[in-house]
């Protein structure tokens, strides 16, 4: 490879190219890194210079003297530096519409949730320690009463999540036998999630009956033999089935186990405890309807529709849930006290169910008036409507070149979560001339904080439905920011 031969130009940018520990000594004496950790600024410094070197070789025509100013290159490390002074795992504004958005978190904690985490985090705890008879206790017991006072159920223990849930029950319950499941219900979720591959791991044989649109009763029972360990159903909360359809119920299969003594699970996948239907939505089946038509074993997640923490909870039959809380490999998927007390202080809404719609952020979004979210976008439109005249004279901007409206759109529950609901909803559709729909989407994703919306016909949307009041001001601080870097 021949390198290019450096012309008088480069040779003199390189020469005037500081040294690090020249910026090195520079930055010392500058108050803005004082609280800095030494090794960042040392990362920045010798970040910067190194790409002032590559664009002096790479012999660019708009390279000048000026580039090469202490006070520009001081300038540069500063902006690195904040960069990576700032957490990776940050805060952000969810402008999608999906109320339980996998990639963003899923669902929002209440407040009462937030404060108990605190509480917890900062001091010791009885996470593991009986304080009535002084010795040692489970964690699980933590929230096992809450868990069966709500659900109905006799018995309950937490893991991490319900993928953890369903293989721990397997792999108690079933190791080494054949499971029967509906060949419609073998689904797969997000990360690639697969019962069939969940099953396999957990040491649980497939049997697959029925076919994809219609399983019955009789399909079950011809297959049960005498290597039948369990009979599982799973409810496929993440996609529908319609037209020529048939499925086995719950109740059915409940009979059928107790008819031919095998155990029944289901896996609820989004359970909730609270009955859409009557707030005009998608019926869904609730836990405590899981747990009346007397199945063994329901697991289901903590942080979907239940709006808490990431976990996988598991209720049921007391002699079943005592063998999988023996199971060692419950240890493996045990969850820590910051989500112990996050989901206690959930579940303890649920005992008011009018009072948990209100207080947990999932519900109150899933269930807030059209009205409510019109009111929202017509705050967001006047303030956007409103940005600061004079600002706008002194950086001579011209705020007709931002054009804001209203219009209806369909917001969704997420989280793999009723997938045939279309919440309406409405949003802000926002143009800027001169800046395309695309560049107008980075820019808000790169802003402090991140605001995540989508594209429509071109134009950059805002569903209001999944935006707080208290974050309005943030997304017009950010449409402010890109007019004026536009025009600058």
């Amino acid at each position: 490879m021949v390198k290019n031969k450096i012309n008088e130009k480069q040779s003199k940018h390189l020469k005037l190219l500081p040294g690090v520990d020249h910026i090195l000594k520079k930055a010392r004496d500058n108050s803005l890194f004082n609280d800095i950790p030494k090794s960042v600024v040392i990362k920045a410094v010798r970040s910067v210079i190194a790409k002032l070197r590559e664009s002096i070789l790479d012999n660019n025509k708009n390279f000048s003297d000026s580039n090469l100013t202490d006070a520009l290159i001081l300038s540069d490390v500063e902006k690195l530096v904040q960069e990576d002074m700032r957490p990776n795992f940050k805060r952000v504004i969810n402008a999608t519409g999906v109320v339980v958005h996998t990639n963003l978190g899923r669902s929002l904690l209440a407040k009462e949730a937030l404060k108990n985490i605190v509480d917890i985090a900062g001091g010791y705890s009885n996470l593991e320690f009986d304080l009535l008879n002084g010795k040692r206790g489970s964690r699980y017991s933590l929230v096992e009463n809450i868990l069966c006072e709500i659900s109905g159920a006799e018995s309950a223990m937490v893991v991490n999540n319900n993928a953890g849930a369903v293989f721990l029950s397997l792999n108690t319950v079933a190791k080494q036998k054949e499971v029967i499941v509906s060949r419609g219900e073998l689904v797969e979720i997000g990360g690639s999630f697969r019962i069939p591959d969940v099953m396999e791991k957990s040491g649980a044989i497939l049997k697959e009956v029925g076919t994809t649109n219609r399983t019955h009763l009789k399909d079950y029972e011809n297959a049960i033999s005498e290597n039948t360990g369990l009979l599982l159903k799973v409810h496929t909360s993440n996609y529908s089935v319609i037209g020529f359809t048939a499925a086995v119920s719950l109740k059915e299969m409940v009979a059928l186990g107790n008819k031919s003594r095998l155990p029944v699970m289901e896996d609820l996948g989004s359970g909730t405890f609270i009955d859409f239907s009557k707030y005009n939505m998608t019926k869904e089946p609730t836990i405590q309807e899981s747990v009346a038509s007397g199945a063994d074993i329901i697991t289901f997640s903590g942080d979907k529709l239940l709006g808490g923490p990431q976990a996988g909870i598991i209720i049921g039959s007391k002699i079943f849930i005592n063998q999988i809380k023996q199971n060692p490999l419950a240890r493996a998927l045990r969850i820590d006290k910051l989500t112990l007390a996050a989901l206690e202080s959930t579940l303890r809404f649920y005992r008011e169910p009018e009072k948990a719609v209100k207080a947990i952020p999932t519900l109150r979004m899933l269930t807030i008036p059209l009205s409510d979210i019109k009111d929202k976008a017509e705050k967001l439109v006047k303030m956007l409507s409103d940005i600061d005249e004079p600002d706008f004279n002194k950086s001579g901007l011209n705020q007709s070149e931002l054009s804001v409206s209203i219009s209806n759109i369909s917001s969704r529950a997420g989280g793999g979560a009723l997938p045939l609901l279309d919440l309406p909803s409405k949003a802000v559709r926002i143009s800027i001339a001169g800046i395309s729909a695309n560049s107008i989407e980075k820019s808000m994703r790169l802003n402090n904080p991140p605001i995540i919306g989508r594209i429509e016909d071109d134009l950059f949307v805002l569903d209001l439905r999944t935006i707080h009041n208290e974050e309005l001001a943030f997304i017009v601080s950010a449409i402010k920011q890109i007019m004026k870097t536009k025009d600058n």
